[in-house]
């Protein structure tokens, strides 16, 4: 017998909240440990002294299935303590994840071994354990379309559309806890360097469909680079704090090299981490070492750690930590998004 919709979109995911478990105790006991308890104890201390360091901006690198698995509020919190200047993410985050929960819809727990035949008929997505309502997705896609039509039709970065997106949010979102909006509201750059790679380009998609022959909005990627490569001109020193890897995590390092192609050299990032499930033997970007980025004139070796783990439990250990240290009660309020106009 086929289950009701209603039925499987019961159960939503709930996210945690860092600032509710003083995680220190813990991290420092697996700093006495070995393999990745160790690995994650000391990316854990790099971060909070990336946020000691005050001539530090940090950019934090997105990729993953993070804000539908319960780590939204992780990021919200982030930016809204000055734990991070800039964010670089993939757009099924940014859109399909955070911009769709700030319309008031919810991602829910499901079963990785559903009959997806099943959840197709119900026009229910699912990300593993994870269920999404398609047509409240589609009305997220719709939503992109409609705030497209109401802009200026010409090329924008992906910082700058997000950047709408905010401001629409603040006008008509359903909650104050999305990543889009307190961003907006910190003057936190976002950055999609794919963001057509997401429930925006079904709607830029729709908006360059209906108006065939008229003047048209787009996105603009080398506008993107030239955007995040200023906010790296803006800092003393930099740092990154990645989840995952793909495409996020190399435009961020690549800054350094745009810097000094445009004759403004900067230092290699001064820290880094990453948390990642991805390793090195296939040569992939995402699981390539930031020792190898080195070579590249990217990263600095002496202050960075890889953790290989899932992001669902080492991310909320990390930022938790350093969120309890406390260091950024005395970091600057950079409002990056100054340096990108």
């Amino acid at each position: 017998m086929t289950p009701l919709k209603t039925e499987l979109l019961r159960d939503t995911i709930e996210h945690i909240d860092i600032k509710a478990h003083d995680v220190r105790p813990l991290v420092r006991a697996m700093g006495h440990m070995a393999f990745q308890a160790r690995n994650l104890h000391r990316a854990a201390t790099l971060y909070d002294g990336m946020l000691e360091d005050t001539d530090c901006g940090v950019i934090l690198c997105l990729a993953g299935s993070l804000f539908s698995a319960g780590l939204k509020q992780v990021v919200v919190d982030l930016i809204r303590h000055r734990m991070v200047d800039a964010i670089v993410s993939t757009g099924a985050l940014i859109v399909d994840q955070d911009f769709f929960e700030a319309l008031g819809f919810r991602h829910y727990r499901g079963n990785p071994y559903a009959d997806d035949n099943t959840l197709r008929e119900l026009h229910i997505d699912r990300i593993y354990d994870t269920f999404i309502d398609e047509d409240e997705l589609r009305e997220c896609d719709a939503t992109i379309a409609r705030i497209a039509s109401e802009l200026e039709t010409r090329p924008y970065s992906s910082r700058e559309f997000i950047g709408e997106m905010g401001a629409w949010l603040a006008r008509h979102g359903k909650t104050r806890d999305s990543v889009v909006l307190a961003a907006h509201e910190a003057g936190v750059p976002i950055f999609c360097p794919a963001f057509s790679d997401c429930s925006a380009g079904f709607g830029l998609v729709q908006h360059q469909w209906t108006r065939a022959g008229k003047p048209q909005l787009s996105i603009d990627s080398a506008r993107d680079f030239l955007e995040l490569t200023r906010c790296r001109l803006a800092l003393k020193d930099s740092g990154l704090f990645m989840v995952g890897g793909g495409v996020p995590k190399n435009f961020a390092q690549d800054v350094v090299v745009a810097a000094d192609f445009v004759g403004q050299p900067v230092a290699m990032h001064k820290y880094a981490v990453q948390l990642t499930v991805a390793d090195e033997r296939d040569g992939a970007l995402s699981g390539s070492t930031l020792r190898e980025a080195s070579s590249w004139g990217k990263v600095a070796t002496t202050a960075e750690q890889m953790v290989y783990g899932e992001a669902t439990v080492t991310l909320p250990l990390v930022a938790g930590y350093a969120f309890h240290q406390r260091h950024w009660e005395a970091r600057p309020e950079r409002r990056l998004v100054t340096a990108c106009q």
